[in-house]
């Protein structure tokens, strides 16, 4: 057995270094590599009788909500083992490979709103909207498409098919009023920006109430508990969010330049609604993040050698400063493991670790701590907040700290302190 393990890795370590040698760079070479070795472990049978159905089950197998770029990864590396390690045809061309995700979709059906979705791509990209926020309103006006049954979008773009589906969301589906009002957004930006219709009557549809909700918070022991449950990048993560009351993804994409040590303070940049804000440094996590830093430095003098591995910047910044992507300053705090392709201009590059990793890792924590409260990274920036308050910090410092637009909205924490002005006594303690 340990014989036939040695003759398989060393086919593998042949593959890795032919695509080396084809000028493949070193991370993507060892993500194919991974993926060609999972792919023939996918099913039995020799490698070169397997069938171009088999290929694309497989490629399609992989993809997932929170790696969009996996099916496309998993298409080249298989092409370069045929093509280029095996000496036979091809795999399949993207199109045969990639799926919608709603599975009730029909590829061919779409392609008529081909016109009218490149055209709402760039409305949103002219307005500066998030990648996110484009892909999650895309996602909305397919999922619409396949309601009104492919019809042409000018029997579909009347304010009554648009309540038509509204209502059908808010009382067939149940979604919760965030998940309706979504896609209303979604909608309307599509109608009023990029087809130009007037939706001044659209007022009358079946909206969710959106009930008001109080958050979640742990109490000191149960924040210490929590993080005493994480090793690693994920502690540092989890006491940032903690200590600095950051949101994840504000987190995520902290740059090296966005932390002052002698201040002892963090610049968030373009936060949620695309403001900056400055927020405390905690003490606590002030070596390990001096460690992460050195690793993270560490990955950059490694990416230096390949030319295409450069960090995202702002297409703006990008154009004033073209090699910005490739300096230290730039680089994120907390480097993702592997290179990857951007979504739009589809070059490669070093981005941030995905937050479905430091969410995971947060689920394990609470498991391990035998917490009952519904705890998430996002429950450490309200900690933050309550702990702050029960300290007698200011309500408008911790606005400013916190980013948020109206101090109504920091006012919530008042209502879940340990004493939240309550001066009664219970009866039941008379």
């Amino acid at each position: 057995m340990a014989q036939k393990s040695n003759i398989v890795n060393g086919f593998w370590q042949k593959y890795y270094l032919k695509l080396l040698e084809i000028g493949v760079a070193e991370p993507v070479a060892r993500r194919y590599q991974w993926l060609c070795e999972k792919f023939a472990k996918s099913s039995s049978g020799p490698l070169k009788k397997r069938t171009e159905e088999q290929k694309i089950a497989f490629c399609n197998s992989l993809e997932r909500p929170d790696d969009g770029e996996i099916v496309q990864l998993a298409r080249k590396a298989l092409g370069h083992l045929y093509a280029d390690f095996l000496n036979m045809p091809q795999i399949s061309s993207s199109h045969d490979l990639v799926k919608f995700r709603d599975k009730k979709n029909d590829k061919a059906k779409m392609l008529q709103y081909h016109k009218e979705l490149t055209r709402f791509s760039t409305e949103m990209r002219v307005r500066h909207y998030a990648l996110r926020t484009e892909q999650s309103y895309r996602n909305w006006l397919e999922r619409y498409f396949s309601f009104h049954n492919y019809s042409p979008v000018s029997e579909i773009s009347s304010a009554k098919a648009i309540k038509e589906y509204l209502d059908y969301l808010a009382t067939n589906r149940n979604v919760a009023a965030s998940t309706q009002n979504q896609a209303l957004n979604g909608l309307v930006f599509f109608f009023r920006e990029v087809m130009g219709i007037d939706l001044a009557e659209f007022t009358d549809f079946i909206r969710a109430k959106r009930p008001r909700r109080l958050p979640e918070v742990m109490t000191r022991k149960e924040v210490e508990c929590l993080l005493s449950q994480l090793d690693g990048v994920y502690h540092l993560i989890a006491g940032i969010l903690y200590g600095g009351g950051l949101r994840l993804m504000e987190c995520l994409r902290l740059r090296v330049q966005d932390v002052d040590f002698e201040k002892k303070t963090i610049m968030i940049r373009n936060g949620k609604g695309g403001k900056d804000r400055v927020t405390v440094l905690p003490d606590r996590f002030i070596a390990a993040l001096h460690d992460q830093l050195q690793l993270s430095q560490d990955i950059f003098e490694r990416d230096k050698k390949y030319k295409n591995a450069a960090v995202y910047i702002w297409p703006a910044l990008a154009r004033k400063y073209p090699h910005a992507g490739r300096e230290w300053p730039w680089q994120y705090v907390f480097p993702a493991a592997r290179l990857s392709l951007d979504p739009v201009t589809g070059t490669a590059g070093r981005h941030h670790l995905h937050e479905s990793s430091v969410q995971k890792a947060v689920k394990k924590a609470r498991q391990g701590a035998e917490l009952t409260k519904r705890v998430s990274c996002h429950t450490l920036r309200h900690s933050f907040a309550t702990h702050l308050l029960e300290n007698g910090a200011d309500i408008r410092t911790i606005q400013e700290l916190l980013g948020h637009k109206d101090v109504a909205t920091t006012m919530i924490y008042t209502h879940v302190l340990n004493r939240p002005g309550i001066t009664v006594r219970s009866p039941a303690d008379f």
